[in-house]
C-alpha cells in the first residue's frame, strides 16, 4: 500500500497490488456473509481461509518491500515518503477505533496499516542490503514460526509476534515473522523492476491489468471505505430479509 513516486510506478507492481485488493475484498466480502450468519465459514480454524488470508497478506507485504526499492531509485523522495506515512498512521488509527466500536475488546491494535507503518520505517534500514535481504527474510520467517514465548504473550509486546497464542482481535499482522516477508521484498524489488520494464511492455497495456492497475494505485483508499459499504450494504439486506 505504500506506492513509489508517479514518475516511477511500473503498471506490473500497481496491477500486482490491485489483485492482492481484489483478493482481500473477496475475503472481507466472505467474512462479513459468515459474521452476520448468511454463511457457515469458520475463518478462525479452517485451513482454506487461514491460507488464503496468508497469501493476501504476502503479496501486500512483499509489495510493501518492492515499492521501498521504487521509491528510492534513485533517491528517496522524503516529501513524498513522510506525506505517506502521515496517511497511513491516521488510517491505522481510525482503523483501531472503527473496530473498537464494532469489536469492542477484539479491536485492531496492530493490523496490516499498523505493521505497514512500522515496516515502511524499518525497510529505509535494508533497500540496498541486496542480497542481506533475501538470507534475513528467510531466516525471520524461520525463526519466528518455529519459536514461541510466553514472554510475548503480555499487551505490551504483542505487537512483536513470537506470541504463543493469537491474541483477541479481528486483524493481528504482527512484526515477526512479517517483517520476513518485506525483506524478500526488498530483495526482490530491483529484480521485478528490470524484468518487468524488458519482459512487459505488451502484457502491460492489456485492459484486465490496466484495471488492477487502476485499483493499485488507489488501494489505501478501497481497503478503507470497502469495508463499511458492505457491511452496511449486508446490513441493509439482514433488515429488509428479516
Amino acid at each position: 500500500m505504500l506506492a513509489q513516486a508517479p514518475g516511477s510506478r511500473l503498471v506490473l507492481i500497481d496491477a500486482m497490488r490491485g489483485f492482492a485488493i481484489l483478493l482481500m475484498v473477496i475475503y472481507h466480502f466472505c467474512f462479513d456473509l459468515s459474521y452476520f450468519g448468511l454463511a457457515p465459514f469458520d475463518f478462525y480454524q479452517d485451513r482454506f481461509w487461514l491460507n488464503f488470508r496468508t497469501l493476501i497478506l504476502s503479496l501486500f507485504l512483499g509489495l510493501v518491500g518492492v515499492s521501498l526499492v521504487l521509491s528510492s531509485q534513485p533517491r528517496l523522495n522524503a516529501r513524498r515518503y513522510l506525506h505517506r506515512l502521515l496517511v497511513l498512521v491516521a488510517s491505522a488509527a481510525l482503523v483501531s477505533l472503527a473496530s473498537w466500536w464494532m469489536f469492542g475488546e477484539r479491536l485492531v491494535f496492530f493490523g496490516v496499516l499498523h505493521f505497514i507503518v512500522v515496516a515502511s520505517l524499518l525497510g529505509l534500514l535494508f533497500v540496498r542490503a541486496g542480497w542481506v535481504n533475501l538470507i534475513a527474510g528467510v531466516g525471520v520467517i524461520l525463526f519466528a514460526t518455529q519459536y514461541q514465548s510466553a514472554w510475548f504473550d503480555t499487551p505490551g509486546r504483542r505487537w512483536i509476534g513470537l506470541m504463543t497464542h493469537k491474541p483477541p482481535t479481528e486483524d493481528y499482522v504482527p512484526l515477526l515473522p512479517w517483517i520476513g516477508v518485506v525483506l524478500l521484498g526488498l530483495f526482490a524489488g530491483p529484480f521485478i523492476r528490470q524484468w518487468s520494464q524488458t519482459h512487459l511492455q505488451g502484457i502491460t497495456g492489456a485492459a484486465p491489468i490496466r484495471r488492477l492497475a487502476l485499483a493499485g494505485r488507489h488501494s489505501l483508499v478501497i481497503y478503507l471505505i470497502h469495508q463499511p459499504l458492505l457491511i452496511g450494504a449486508l446490513s441493509l439486506y439482514v433488515k429488509l430479509v428479516s
